[in-house]
């Protein structure tokens, strides 16, 4: 009986020492951080679209700020962060959808395309450049101008989910 106790003990033991032993790191939003990776730079992005939202630029430059606030424990800085993110919004448009007998649209779609530099100074093998698109419906019974701030806000959301799914949380 005594040694099946020390076998038990014994193995207890060495159970333990091989989960102290190893470090497992996880996070609740999927973001994936080297731990020398301490700030991030989110720089102004400049609206290059034919069609210009006059507040796009500051809204998404927010948003994507904010996103990586809210998501990861990285302080911000204003310039030469360990990640650094800049660019500049290439597309809005605005084009019909779901035609209808008599050629007619039951949908409206605005679509904004983002082109990113991603640049990681901890680890150069990670650096990108993208373009990222999102959009959104709506009906054609409605005018943008009614529905834009809420499109804007949602597709914000959708691209600053890419753009940091693909940086942070390597997708």
């Amino acid at each position: 009986m005594k040694r099946i106790y020390t076998l038990i003990l014994l193995t207890a033991v060495l159970s333990t020492a091989l989960f102290t032993a190893c470090k497992v790191s996880y996070s609740f939003t999927g973001a994936s951080i080297a731990p020398n990776v301490k700030t991030f730079s989110v720089y102004y992005f400049p609206n290059r679209a034919r069609l210009v939202n006059p507040n796009l630029s500051q809204q998404f430059t927010d948003g994507l700020q904010e996103k990586l606030i809210k998501q990861t424990s990285l302080n911000q800085i204003t310039e030469s962060g360990d990640l650094e993110f800049s660019g500049q919004v290439t597309d809005y448009d605005v084009k019909p959808m779901n035609i209808q007998e008599g050629d007619l649209a039951a949908l409206n779609r605005l679509t904004i395309s983002v082109k990113v530099k991603f640049v990681n100074n901890k680890d150069h093998e990670q650096d990108w450049e993208k373009t990222f698109s999102q959009y959104e419906d709506f009906e054609s019974t409605q005018s943008l101008s009614t529905v834009e701030d809420g499109l804007v806000t949602e597709i914000v959301k959708k691209l600053t989910d890419d753009i940091f799914n693909a940086s942070i949380a390597n997708w």
